[in-house]
């Protein structure tokens, strides 16, 4: 069994799409490990998108995922990621397909409802960074 890192951003939550999501996920067969709602900090949210420092959306991106709160899970399953990956759909919602989460629910680029790990790397980065070892 993988392990994979998902984000309900905070659109999702103010939206009252949790459920619904977490559903889509649970009805696959991939498992909910560990789930949290929190309110992400500053600091969290620049280490969780450091990738992008420095680009013209990072400010925006962080200003973003810490205006409210996010739910956060760990999922696990066989192949979660690339699984979890093709139920969220494109990052723009435009380009996401119907069926999908994004293709679904999300509008515009920049509040797409949901964040998932893109590898079994960063997967394992951000679980520990929201789920550190005790």
């Amino acid at each position: 069994m993988n392990q994979t890192f998902i984000m309900i951003k905070p659109d999702g939550v103010k939206r009252g799409l949790v459920g619904e999501i977490i559903s889509r996920f649970e009805k696959r067969g991939l498992k909910i490990e560990k789930l949290q709602m929190v309110n992400i900090s500053r600091s969290l949210a620049e280490k969780h998108y450091q990738e992008h420092y420095g680009k013209d959306f990072f400010s925006s991106l962080v200003e973003y995922v810490t205006s409210g709160p996010s739910v956060i899970m760990v999922i696990s399953g066989l192949n979660v990621v690339k699984i979890a990956r093709d139920m969220i759909g494109s990052t723009n919602p435009a380009e996401a397909a119907a069926g999908t989460i994004r293709g679904d629910f999300a509008l515009e680029i920049s509040k797409n409802i949901i964040h998932g790990s893109d590898s079994e790397k960063s997967a394992a980065r951000e679980i520990e960074l929201f789920f550190p070892s005790s």
